[in-house]
C-alpha cells in the first residue's frame, strides 16, 4: 500500500491523536451513492475502534441534516438503543446531503484545597452568568477550555453537489476536492481541511478502514496536511472509512483561554 504524504508546515498547536482518546465517535451510513427518492439509513455510537457497536449510542440532539439546496430537512425514525443510535433518511432531491453532529462549548475547571472542581456538571450548558455565579473570581488553577467538535457524513442522490458543503468558518471543517460521494479504490482523493475559515497547514490525519475487528492490527493511515490545508489519499480499497483530525491553540473564545478542535468524516469507497 503506497500512501502520499504532503509536505507538513509547522502551526503553533498540539497535535491529537484520535486514538488516544478513549472512544471516538463514527456515522455509519448504509450507503452513500444512491438514487432520487431512495432511502439510507444511518447508525451512529461511541466505540474505542470505528464502527465496532461495543460502548454507547451516538446522541442526536444536535444532529443536522442538510440537503442539497442548502435547507434543513428532518430525519425520520430516530431511535437510541444500548450500543447505537439510527436514523432514516429519504433523498428526495438531487444532490449531495450533509448529515452532522456538530457540538461546541466550554468547560471550567479549578482546585478547591485538595479538591479538584469542575463547571458546568454534564449536561448543562455554559452559559457567562453561570460562570460568574459558579466560579470563584480567586480559583485556584484556573483553566477555561473550549471545545468545537464536528462529526460527519455524506450522501449523493445523483450528481454530486456542493451547495450543503460550504464551510461554516468555525473551527474544524473539511472540504471536497475531489466529491465526497465520488470515490474510488483506483483514484487518489484529495481533501482540504479548514480552521476557522483558513487552511489547516500541518494537521495529522488519521483514516482507518472498517473492519479492524477482522485484522491483526489497526493499519491506520497517517497523513499530513500541506500549506494549503490539502492531502492526498490513496485508498488501499473499496469499503467506509473514518476521518479524524484534532488540535489544541489559545484561539478561544472569551472566557476560555484555551481551544480544542476535532473533524471526523465517515466516507464511502466504491470498487472502481
Amino acid at each position: 500500500m503506497h500512501i502520499r504524504h504532503a509536505t507538513a508546515a509547522v502551526i503553533p498547536a498540539l497535535l491529537l491523536s484520535a486514538a488516544a482518546s478513549a472512544h471516538n465517535t463514527w456515522l455509519q451510513p448504509s450507503k452513500t451513492v444512491l438514487s432520487v427518492g431512495q432511502w439510507v439509513t444511518v447508525d451512529g455510537g461511541a466505540s474505542t475502534q470505528p464502527f465496532v457497536k461495543d460502548h454507547a449510542p451516538l446522541r442526536l440532539d444536535e444532529l443536522v441534516v442538510t440537503a442539497p439546496d442548502g435547507t434543513q430537512v428532518a430525519p425520520e425514525n430516530l431511535s437510541t438503543g444500548r450500543l447505537r443510535s439510527s436514523f432514516d433518511l429519504q433523498l428526495k432531491q438531487e444532490g449531495t446531503y450533509r448529515i452532522a453532529v456538530a457540538t461546541q462549548g466550554m468547560m471550567a475547571t479549578w482546585e478547591d484545597g485538595k479538591q479538584r472542581r469542575r463547571w458546568p456538571p454534564r449536561g448543562e450548558v455554559f452559559t457567562a452568568a453561570g460562570f460568574a455565579r459558579a466560579v470563584p473570581k480567586d480559583a485556584a488553577n484556573l483553566r477555561v477550555s473550549q471545545m468545537q467538535r464536528r462529526l460527519e457524513t455524506y450522501v449523493t442522490a445523483g450528481q454530486p453537489s456542493d451547495t450543503a458543503l460550504q464551510p461554516s468558518g468555525q473551527g474544524l471543517e473539511l472540504t471536497p476536492v475531489t466529491p465526497f460521494n465520488d470515490l474510488y479504490a483506483d483514484e487518489p482523493a484529495v481533501f482540504q481541511l479548514l480552521l476557522d475559515g483558513k487552511p489547516a497547514a500541518g494537521l495529522r490525519v488519521e483514516i482507518i478502514a472498517d473492519g479492524v475487528r477482522y485484522r491483526d492490527a489497526v493499519d491506520a493511515i497517517e497523513l499530513n496536511t500541506d500549506a494549503d490545508g490539502r492531502f492526498t489519499v490513496e485508498w488501499p480499497g473499496p469499503g467506509l472509512y473514518w476521518m479524524n483530525a484534532a488540535l489544541r491553540d489559545a484561539h478561544a473564545r472569551a472566557p476560555a483561554t484555551q481551544r480544542s478542535a476535532s473533524y471526523t468524516g465517515v466516507f464511502e469507497v466504491l470498487a472502481p
